[in-house]
């Protein structure tokens, strides 16, 4: 099952914020407690806490920062 191309902005911003929640949450609570039992478990909950909030702000943004981009570059 493929999901239809005109989802694809929908898709784009899904992956992209959960990418980036994850690698971003992981990166700030290692660097600010090291690593420690409880890091899965809290590293799971900052992910389920900031992604609601990164997923609409990526799907909101990507069309203007692709517009700023084809402005400044080519």
């Amino acid at each position: 099952m493929r999901i239809p191309a005109r989802f694809a902005p929908i898709v784009f911003g899904a992956l992209l914020s959960a990418i980036m929640v994850a690698l971003v949450s992981a990166f700030v609570l290692v660097t600010t407690q090291g690593f420690h039992a409880g890091l899965p478990a809290q590293w799971l909950r900052s992910c389920a806490a900031t992604w609601p909030v990164a997923f609409p702000t990526v799907t909101l943004v990507a069309p203007w920062v692709r517009r700023v981009v084809g402005r400044v570059t080519g």
